[in-house]
């Protein structure tokens, strides 16, 4: 039965938030008119840094009065229509420019969000897999069973550990495959399907913004800054202890909320998903050996992903001066992951011996329901693609440049990271982020007189405060859609803690300059 036939009779249908995708359509549109309005531009190349050169910084002419061989943007209305008509498969396979293809170290769009869409889909047959087993759904129970008391204490746990990935190698993208995993959990212990949300996105992305030796905020905004990662680790330390603890404090105080009083829930707790509590939670039979056998392989290919995306080497020689002394994958990022879980769902089903046409058609299905969230995130990367096409990135960049010129020192950081936010807004990457800004940022560093550690902390705390929220975020806005969750409900919730991160980063990014 439709919404409207259960509205009663003669009262104004109440107007709702729109979706995922209607959200992303609405940004889409905004970047594109706003792409009229501001000026074209960009900066020369450091061949040497592979990102843009201070001071050469130019507006690009329109393509009517451009002359000779120059670069120029076409501004008509009929070639900029086609930027935003093929902006969602562009935002798929990537774009060219000038420069070539754009790669994951060059203004930070990766080849297109291709690798993330297989990836997401083939998550989705590797749940659907194990959940059409019943393992998932048993041993989820037993653990909701075992916790039934102390469900604060494993939300500590799970955001500590999503912490600790987010500083030491930038967990974002990855933690795709755990909502899925975490929505029953959370509503077996009582909580609703926010919680889950705000355990991975303000665990792993509370990491990020504070990463300590994160190979791909950290070192390349290091690197690029021709400084090591080691400088300025003791600031970001004590960021990361402060702003983990403010998060997960602020996620506990809505789990006791909502635990005693389910009304006070932001997204509701509906009837379908109070059912499925009562039944993860009540009469658990034990695991079967097929089933023990199954979530051991399930959380093996966890392990794998987790091992696999992790630096080693990096981390190692940062923090030990030392290499690591186990073997590691030569190459590993979405494209092996998604085969991982795809040739997991497979063992998977054999362990539970499924004939060939139900475990083929238990991937096909599996994948279908998560390709919903594929979408958004493909949507999320056109936003990204259409900036780039138009040539006004470079110009953002350059009003930055002209704002933190000449900052007193003492309030240098503070600015550096305000005047980031909106970079970090389009361009989603922290590492893309870091390859832009910083050869930018580290030189006026310099002029205010304050360390050029203190620009990369600045640079990552703006990237990683923006992507908790914004609908460019492929992750943000996939997993809001594999969590069922409304983007307006999840701002409702996050942005006081964004607010609260906001203050405490101001007062630490201040302090931490007085100290330097």
């Amino acid at each position: 039965m439709s919404d409207a036939a259960t509205e009663p009779a003669g009262e104004p249908r109440r107007l709702k938030f729109p979706t995922a995708f209607t959200v992303l359509a609405i940004v889409l549109l905004v970047v594109w008119i706003a792409s009229f309005v501001i000026p074209s531009g960009r900066y020369e190349v450091d061949p040497q840094t592979g990102g843009p050169r201070p001071g050469t910084y130019r507006e690009l002419p329109s393509c009517g009065t451009a002359t000779g061989d120059e670069l120029c943007v076409d501004k008509s209305l009929e070639a900029q229509f086609s930027q935003l008509w093929t902006a969602p498969p562009n935002g798929l396979y990537g774009i060219e420019n000038d420069r070539g293809r754009v790669g994951a170290d060059e203004a930070g769009l990766l080849y297109g969000s291709a690798r993330i869409f297989l990836f997401v889909l083939a998550v989705g047959a590797f749940i659907t897999m194990t959940m059409r087993t019943g393992a998932i759904q048993t041993g989820i129970g037993r653990l909701a069973l075992r916790f039934r008391n102390t469900g604060s204490l494993l939300v500590v746990t799970l955001m500590l550990v999503f912490a600790l990935g987010g500083t030491t190698y930038g967990m974002w993208e990855e933690t795709l495959g755990f909502f899925a995993l975490l929505v029953p959990l959370v509503l077996a212990l009582g909580y609703d399907r926010l919680v889950a949300v705000a355990m991975i996105f303000f665990g792993a992305g509370t990491g990020t913004l504070a990463s300590t030796v994160n190979p791909f905020a950290t070192g390349v905004a290091s690197d690029a800054a021709g400084i090591s990662v080691g400088d300025g680790i003791a600031l970001r330390v004590v960021m990361w202890v402060v702003l983990v603890s403010t998060a997960i404090a602020y996620v506990l105080w809505y789990c006791r909320r909502i635990r005693s009083d389910p009304s006070r829930s932001i997204v509701g707790i509906s009837s379908a998903d109070a059912e499925q509590a009562r039944e993860l939670v009540s009469d658990v039979p034990p695991l079967t050996r097929a089933q023990q056998l199954i979530l051991v392989v399930f959380a093996l290919a966890f392990a794998i992903m987790i091992y696999g995306f992790v630096p080693w080497d990096d981390v190692m020689d940062t923090v030990f001066g030392a290499e690591w002394p186990l073997p590691t994958f030569s190459t590993f990022y979405f494209e092996q992951a998604s085969t991982l879980f795809l040739v997991f769902a497979v063992i998977i089903g054999l362990i539970a011996r499924f004939g060939e046409a139900e475990l083929v058609n238990t991937i096909i299905s599996g994948a279908g329901e998560f390709l919903g969230a594929a979408l958004i995130i493909v949507f999320a990367r056109a936003i990204t693609v259409v900036m780039k096409n138009a040539y006004v990135t470079d110009t953002i960049l350059y009003w930055m440049e002209d704002t933190v010129s000449g900052t007193p020192s003492s309030v240098f950081a503070v600015v550096a990271m305000v005047v980031n936010l909106p970079i970090a807004f389009l361009v989603p990457s922290s590492s893309g982020h870091a390859a832009l800004v910083m050869p930018i940022l580290a030189p006026l560093a310099d002029f205010a007189g304050v360390p050029r550690s203190l620009s990369v902390t600045a640079y990552q705390t703006a990237s990683g405060m923006v992507n908790y929220i914004t609908p460019t975020a492929a992750v943000v806005m996939g997993g809001l859609a594999l969590a069922k969750v409304g983007y307006d409900r999840y701002l409702r919730f996050a942005l006081p803690l964004v607010g609260l991160i906001f203050v405490n980063s101001c007062v630490l990014l201040a302090v931490g300059t007085a100290l330097s």
